[in-house]
């Protein structure tokens, strides 16, 4: 079928692509199209509501419709389906004990999520390093990297039993004594290839940095270890991102400064994408509004970005997140605590480079900056003014405690109004926004850029894994291009950009410009060229650092994970987190 006949058939796919994600991934049995998806998931959200479940569940429908509103991707393959799956993306796991035995019962808990269909995030700083001695058996420890290899070895083996191929996430401290370690651990192309790295980078280490000063690197119990410079462990942590791609960078106290939720909790792991920073057995419960539906008279002069609809979709879209706390199955019981204590959801954009084309803004203009983050204040206000209402007619979250919370960092800049809504009422959801990579279920809708990414081509080969375990290559129109030429249009449009022809500080300057906005985090990949000096790829990461970001991944083409949206030489050269592992 052509995309012009799918157009007259009124068929909401008009790409190939597009279908196949939706036949291989979400498609439940006897669903005849996406139509049906999406009754199936509104009606199944729509149950947390009781009496009014029908009234609901037909404005949840019209919020998916059309791929304005798209859910986390396990909301959309098991919402309705009765199968014993988990609707949450990911989940940090509880605190590591150093105790064998602890140890393996954590192994037995991220199997059991991972089974269910969630991604899990673990920091591995607990486990004291190589070469000590244990506290109870005075054997000699063998250090957190050696460790990681077995939950490596579990992944591997869940995804040979046809399990969903989900993705983990390692985090380690930076005065780790292992840290050298686990920062090389990538180095060799067969290590830990179903994990993310990154390193919980402090502002103390930076200051270090500035300064050349010596680094402590220090464990619980057993004081000092060994010292480094600061530098060198710096360096050496750009070089193996440089190098090998990872690992990430997560600053720490950035994350933990802006919680709102800091007079509860420390947070020091994310989860596998990095746009949720959560506590232990916290998880993941995504939908991203998607920006180019939002669009008035794409490519005209009067082209516009219709604000008030997308306040309208997010107070909505974050009744429907708040639903999928109370409807969904938890691998764990800890996680169901968890999740119903604090009702943390993340609610985020995609397609925004595609809705710039459309209003005729180019990615890196500080108008389309100014553009992004009215949107995303806009998403925020409504999406808090909305939490505050379910508070009123529901109950706040049974953690919330006004006078810490409206004290945090993230919430002092909130509004005067919302802040005095939240005193007198209270607030159901801790945490409301999160920008995802939406990757998947941005192919899913048609093509449109994924997340805040630039587009990365306006025509590219996609490889996308199948249900057999094979790979299928499409080749793919971004969708502002092919939005372009069904007009009639030759060429591109004149805000066309690919990432390609960015510099990469147009992609920090945009993530910073939307941070602000953000309670929880944003995943966001800077994509550079191979030939990169080092000293402005490092610098990249200094920038993040000072302009306030939570973390920062750049990603070089390497030669041992390859290139992004190329085939790879060899299958163990997939990214944890490539289109075809993403956790949605």
């Amino acid at each position: 079928m052509t995309d012009r006949t799918r157009m007259t058939t009124n068929d909401p796919f008009c790409m190939d692509i597009s279908r196949h994600v939706w036949e291989t991934r979400y498609r439940a049995d006897g669903e005849a199209d996406v139509r049906a998806s999406w009754r199936r998931v509104a009606r199944a959200i729509a149950q947390a509501e009781g009496d009014d479940a029908d009234a609901w569940a037909e404005r949840f429908h019209a919020l998916l419709d059309g791929f304005r509103f798209l859910p986390g991707g396990r909301i959309l393959a098991g919402a309705g389906t009765g199968h014993r799956v988990t609707l949450f993306n990911c989940f940090v796991m509880g605190t590591i004990a150093d105790d064998l035995e602890q140890i393996f019962e954590a192994l037995k808990e991220g199997a059991l999520t991972m089974q269910q269909g969630g991604g899990v995030g673990y920091d591995f700083s607990t486990l004291r390093p190589a070469g000590t001695p244990a506290s109870t058996t005075h054997t000699i420890a063998s250090g957190p990297v050696s460790f990681m290899r077995i939950w490596d070895a579990m992944c591997a083996t869940l995804l040979s039993t046809g399990a969903r191929r989900g993705a983990m996430m390692a985090t380690l401290a930076c005065d780790h004594p292992d840290i050298e370690t686990f920062v090389d651990a990538k180095r060799d192309p067969a290590e830990l290839r179903h994990f993310n790295l990154s390193v919980l980078v402090s502002d103390a280490l930076m200051q270090a940095v500035a300064d050349d000063a010596d680094w402590p690197l220090r464990f619980p119990g057993l004081g000092v270890v060994r010292t480094v410079k600061a530098r060198a462990l710096w360096q050496r942590i750009m070089r193996a991102a440089y190098d090998t791609a990872e690992p990430g960078v997560l600053f720490v106290d950035t994350i933990n400064r802006d919680n709102t939720l800091a007079y509860l909790e420390t947070l020091s792991a994310t989860n596998p994408c990095g746009e949720i920073p959560l506590p232990p057995y916290g998880a993941c419960d995504l939908g991203s509004l998607n920006l180019t539906s939002f669009v008035e008279a794409p490519f005209s002069a009067a082209a516009r970005l219709d604000l008030a609809a997308l306040a309208d979709a997010a107070r909505v879209a974050v009744r429907f997140l708040d639903d999928v706390i109370d409807v969904s199955r938890y691998p764990l019981p800890a996680q169901a605590e968890e999740a119903r204590r604090k009702r943390r959801v993340g609610l985020g954009i995609t397609g925004l480079a595609d809705a710039l084309v459309f209003l005729g803004l180019a990615y890196d203009s500080e108008a389309a900056r100014a553009l992004a983050a009215q949107a995303m204040q806009t998403v925020r206000d409504a999406a808090y003014r909305a939490s505050v209402d379910l508070a009123r007619e529901k109950g706040a979250f049974p953690a919330f405690d006004a006078e810490p919370y409206l004290a945090s960092g993230f919430a002092s800049r909130l509004p005067t109004d919302i802040r005095d809504a939240i005193a007198a009422h209270g607030l159901r959801n801790s945490h409301l926004l999160a920008i995802a990579p939406a990757g998947t279920i941005s192919l899913l809708a048609n093509n449109c850029s994924s997340g805040i990414e630039p587009i990365f081509a306006g025509e590219a080969e996609r490889r996308v894994l199948q249900a057999d375990g094979h790979y299928a290559c499409h080749r793919v129109l971004d969708a502002a291009l092919h939005a372009w030429r069904q007009r009639g249009h030759a060429g591109v449009p004149p805000a066309f950009v690919e990432a390609r022809a960015l510099d990469p500080g147009a992609h920090l300057a945009m993530q910073a410009a939307l941070q602000p906005f953000v309670d929880n985090a944003i995943s966001k990949t800077i994509n550079v060229a191979a030939d990169i000096p080092f000293a402005r790829f490092e610098d990249l990461y200094r920038r993040a650092h000072a302009l306030g970001l939570k973390g920062c991944t750049v990603f070089r083409p390497n030669p041992v994970t390859g290139a992004i949206l190329s085939e790879p030489a060899a299958a163990d050269r997939v990214q944890c987190c490539g289109i075809e592992r993403e956790a949605d």
